[in-house]
């Protein structure tokens, strides 16, 4: 099975601490500003009840730039959705996007189609707490695997 693997650099650079945190089970690896805590989610879809895989680290110092840095994933049943499926990308990110910014009751800013390798992907902004926070998250769909990295 194929690796994903990226680099996630939340923060400024040159910061002496940052780590490589790398899950086998989510196949992935990233960059991190300090150590990893993971947690499991269930969340209700169309689909069926699906287990989402978070990782993250919260910063200490209330006045860095980043906050909260952040790894998810999620497996899809076979034949629900998969990067291939041309039809079900479009109402898939849309709904995703919708989402995204409904559990924070913030509003999306920009979304942009982006790509890792062949797979197909979102970039997006929401801002919230009227206009005092932002998430930035990157997604992508590696066949059956949603992955969002904020």
């Amino acid at each position: 099975m194929q690796l994903f693997s990226t680099v996630l650099i939340l923060g400024t650079a040159g910061t002496p601490d940052w780590q490589t945190f790398e899950s086998y089970e989510g196949r992935f690896r990233v960059l991190a500003p300090g150590a990893m805590t993971e947690k499991i989610d269930s969340i209700q879809t169309d689909v069926g009840t699906l287990a989402y895989h978070v990782f993250f680290h919260q910063s200490d110092n209330k006045d860095a730039d980043n906050l909260f840095y952040m790894v998810s994933y999620c497996d899809y049943p076979a034949g629900s959705v998969h990067s291939d499926s041309t039809e079900l990308l479009a109402p898939f990110f849309e709904a995703t996007l919708e989402s995204a910014a409904a559990s924070v009751d913030g509003k999306l800013i920009y979304a942009d189609d982006i790509r890792y390798d062949d797979y197909p992907g979102k970039f997006w902004r929401i801002d919230y707490l009227d206009g005092q926070a932002i998430i930035k998250t990157k997604a992508f769909l590696v066949k059956n695997r949603y992955y969002s990295l904020q």
